[in-house]
């Protein structure tokens, strides 16, 4: 079990709550690391792996509701 101290090194504590949300969701259901970021016209994430993107693109829905916000999710591989 992880202490407080790694718990606390790994969280970046000036990010947006959406970015947040998107990162712990892709890790507790598909156990990877995605990048994601913010634009004017909504969220990126990103991924090197094509079968996380496709993963993620089928279920569009349920991460737009696990980030908590009606801005547009672009899904990219790289």
């Amino acid at each position: 079990m992880d202490n407080l101290g790694d718990l606390l090194r790994q969280r970046d504590m000036d990010e947006p709550p959406e970015i947040r949300a998107i990162k712990d969701y892709v890790r507790r259901y598909y156990d990877a690391e995605v990048s994601v970021s913010l634009i004017q016209r909504g969220i990126v994430v990103s991924a090197h792996s094509a079968a996380l993107i496709g993963s993620l693109r089928m279920n569009l829905p349920k991460l737009q509701e696990a980030a908590g916000t009606n801005k547009r999710i672009m899904l990219r591989i790289g």
